[in-house]
């Protein structure tokens, strides 16, 4: 007989299901929509890449602060409030008006990527807390498959309803979303005590929002300038001295926003410095094959993102065997052959031209893809194994934050690498319509550029494998016990 305490793990897989279910549909379909809404706003392509960066901007800056809370106060009402924030920041870009030119549809995305923070941050939590250790990995690598699919399912939906209006791009998110609140706060339980008595790090936590967030802003502006050099000037100086004060504060404070103490664990360190990595040798790629299919290739938007599906597919084949499979055998050897896998696709993607057969660019996402899934549930299981249950909020955010960072700073870097020699209005041209640059001389200026860009990850990722392969294998925690104590 099946009883509540031996059912609850797939019911919290469930919720968290929904969630990254509905954040990997929003993602990819809204590249679909881009074009659209960049000229039914009369935006700028600079404008709209900051419909993409303030999202994971303000989400990256925001995870490890959640993941504290949520070590005090429990994931369930936190991961419920992200569900039901992300609703309504849906629910108010599908409202963006043409005489704002974009800029609110900026704002309204700020609000989603608080919801986004929430759900990110909690969701890793609410796996590992619900699965017993040995089965952490199978849970999280079912997980995967939420987000898998909705990479895949992205731009078909988001080129069906870019056919009626991009609005609906936002507001299919509304229902889920509704759906998504009611079932967590029904469903959803905290099932591991955690310590009475603590206190919120204010000091630390403020001093690191402000460092990250204007270290990652004036990063990015570098790549997708708004301001004068003097603005990215002082945000980086901004960025120093909070960032200094932080840790200052940090270790002094008796119960700090992170503990800094978990990196003397070669485990949780190495395998979250592979993570960052990661992140900065793969964050940019698929955009780029965007440009690619759209630009050399010749492709329309809808046409380009679908041609991104076998990178999807093979993620989602691998991810959640890999996650079941590290239960098992460990993380190492799982999470090191996928950075390698990757690497090998970075490598190949170095020879793509605009004569390149399509199915040999599908070969190499799907290299690249089988790589990813053989990496991500591994890795994460590691990092989450390797930390008590009272600090799994503070990892799970401090995995993600680390991830995004990564993700912020390839996009800083390879973008310019690739695009900056092609002239803004060929530039304009293809991220509206896609069917090619039209000009050999951009045409040779862009490969260039994107070979760059691809040699560029592929040394990265390199030093991302040779860094997982240098961890030490599972452990369990000292003090953690081998099941979870259930409360309602």
């Amino acid at each position: 007989m099946t009883t509540d305490r031996d059912s609850y793990p797939w019911v919290a897989l469930s919720v968290t299901t929904v969630g990254a279910l509905l954040a990997s549909v929003q993602g990819s379909a809204l590249l679909i929509a881009l074009p659209s809404i960049l000229k039914d706003l009369h935006s700028s392509f600079l404008t709209i890449m900051w419909v993409l960066l303030g999202y994971l901007l303000i989400t990256t800056a925001l995870v490890p602060i959640i993941g504290r809370i949520a070590d005090i106060v429990g994931r369930k009402a936190l991961y419920n409030a992200g569900f039901a924030i992300f609703t309504l920041g849906s629910l108010l870009a599908g409202f963006a008006q043409p005489q704002y030119h974009g800029w609110d549809l900026v704002l309204y995305r700020v609000v989603q990527s608080v919801g986004g923070a929430l759900l990110i941050t909690n969701s890793t939590a609410i796996v590992t807390d619900a699965f017993k250790r040995g089965r952490v990995g199978l849970g999280l690598g079912v997980n995967q498959i939420a987000g898998a699919a909705g990479f895949v399912l992205g731009p078909v939906v988001g080129g069906l309803l870019t056919s009626i209006s991009w609005h609906w791009i936002f507001w299919f998110n509304v229902p889920l979303g509704i759906f998504g609140t009611l079932w967590g706060i029904w469903r959803l339980r905290d099932p591991v005590r955690l310590p009475t008595k603590q206190t919120f790090d204010w000091p630390g936590s403020l001093t690191f929002f402000i460092g990250l967030g204007c270290l990652l802003l004036g990063v990015s502006l570098l790549a997708f300038p708004l301001f004068g050099p003097q603005v990215n000037l002082a945000l980086l100086i901004a960025a120093a001295l909070s960032l200094i004060a932080f840790f200052w504060i940090e270790l002094r404070t008796a119960q700090p926003m992170f503990d800094l103490g978990l990196f003397r664990d070669r485990l949780f360190a190495f395998a979250n410095l592979a993570n960052a990595l990661n992140g900065l040798a793969r964050g940019a790629v698929l955009f780029v094959l965007i440009f690619f299919l759209q630009g050399p290739y010749g492709q329309n938007p809808l046409s380009a993102g679908l041609m991104l599906a076998p990178f999807g597919l093979a993620f989602m084949a691998v991810g959640p065997a890999s996650g079941a499979l590290s239960d098992r055998i460990g993380s190492r050897l799982l999470a090191t052959l996928g950075l390698v896998l990757s690497s090998v696709a970075l490598l190949l993607l170095t020879t793509i031209t605009q004569l390149t057969p399509y199915w040999l660019l599908a070969a190499f996402m799907v290299l690249l893809g089988m790589g990813s899934g053989l990496f991500s549930s591994p890795n994460t299981n590691a990092i989450m194994s390797s930390v008590l249950p009272n600090q799994r909020g503070v990892a799970a955010g401090m995995r993600t934050m680390l991830a995004n960072t990564g993700q912020m700073l390839s996009i800083a870097v390879i973008f310019p690498l690739v695009l900056s020699q092609v002239p803004e209005n060929l530039l304009q041209k293809v991220f509206l319509n896609g069917g090619g640059l039209g000009d050999p001389r951009a045409t040779r200026l862009f490969d260039q550029g994107l070979h760059g860009a691809f040699w560029f990850c592929f040394a990265v990722s390199i030093v991302a494998a040779a860094l997982s392969y240098l961890r030490p294998s599972h452990g369990l925690p000292a003090g953690e016990p081998h099941q979870n104590v259930s409360r309602s």
